[in-house]
């Protein structure tokens, strides 16, 4: 097993990383629902034979890790410490705390059986036009182990929406779409290339849009000028990365505050390639920017540049 280059800290040792809408916008069938959802299901089973046991992380792997660490003068990034560890033998999640441009950034490694284990989920287990809550209660609601917030579908009127193998809106914004197949692969296409049923059939479990892409094969895909059109510079950041298929990596990071002055689409990219991410993609931030942990809040939401009491969105993606 591969683990790309990580520090973890002298008093650590080494530890690796890779370890809204209204309903009527898009009607869609019960009949095709329940198809796609037993299509992706399908999907689940039949890699599930091939699927190899569960790997975990050994000394040689760890000593592997160190060796490339040391190779590389560019590996500059240490986690400060572990925040959480929870491990079955469905899931295995390690959550870290960084520093990174005078930002406290968390990191979530997560390794899964299968994809279906990557869940999302609505406000109010209900899709449509301002249905909102936190997080955590979203998370709360679905025993949800892990949690961070989504792309907040309910702030606008298109962008495709498919959750959990199923279609719910189908208009495209002219977005980069996040696509998590059932295979556990992700990658981010733009949906002028492909409609919201070529994706369904192509076995898409969840599809999100917001944007941009960060990270296409291990190279930036974003640039400085990309700040200009979207949001300010520095701000708190949640995005979702892949190192390679069923392992994901979740960062959420602080931002708006005397302390952490958040980080730009471009930190947050370079960033996430430095963890040795291949595929990764910027969900909502700002003051919507929560991770959630066995019910404990992990990140310090902000708004108005002090913290605050999180900020409630329409989604969540969490591991069940």
């Amino acid at each position: 097993m591969k683990i790309n280059r990580l520090g973890i800290g002298a008093a650590a040792g080494l530890m690796a990383l890779s370890t809204y809408m209204a309903l009527d916008t898009f009607a869609i069938s019960n009949t095709y629902q329940n198809d796609a959802t037993m299509m992706n299901m399908a999907l689940f089973e039949s890699l599930a034979e091939a699927r190899e046991e569960f790997g975990t992380i050994t000394q040689e792997d760890l000593d592997e890790a160190a060796e490339d660490a040391e190779e590389d003068e560019e590996a500059s990034m240490d986690a400060i410490r572990m925040v959480a560890e929870r491990s079955d033998e469905e899931k295995t999640i390690r959550i870290y705390e960084y520093r990174v441009s005078n930002t406290t950034v968390y990191v979530a490694d997560v390794r899964l059986k299968s994809a279906e284990y990557l869940k999302t989920a609505f406000a109010g287990d209900s899709y449509g036009r301002n249905i909102t809550a936190t997080t955590s209660e979203i998370a709360e609601d679905n025993n949800a182990l892990f949690a961070i917030n989504g792309d907040y579908y309910g702030a606008r009127e298109r962008g495709y929406v498919i959750r959990n193998g199923v279609l719910y809106r189908n208009t495209a914004a002219g977005k980069d779409v996040l696509c998590i197949y059932a295979d556990g692969h992700m990658e981010t296409v733009a949906d002028s290339d492909f409609t919201a049923e070529e994706l369904l059939e192509k076995g898409v479990w969840q599809a999100f849009s917001f944007g941009p892409g960060l990270l296409e094969d291990g190279e930036v895909t974003v640039s400085y000028d990309d700040e200009v059109r979207r949001a300010m510079a520095s701000n708190p950041r949640t995005a979702i990365g892949v190192m390679e298929n069923n392992h994901y990596v979740f960062v959420v990071s602080d931002g708006r505050t005397g302390d952490n002055e958040g980080l730009s689409l471009y930190d947050l990219a370079e960033f996430m390639q430095s963890l040795g991410v291949k595929d990764a993609y910027n969900l909502d931030g700002g003051g919507s920017s929560t991770m959630v942990f066995e019910g404990e809040l992990i990140n310090n939401p902000s708004t108005g540049g002090k913290h605050s009491k999180e900020r409630s969105v329409s989604d969540i993606v969490y591991i069940g």
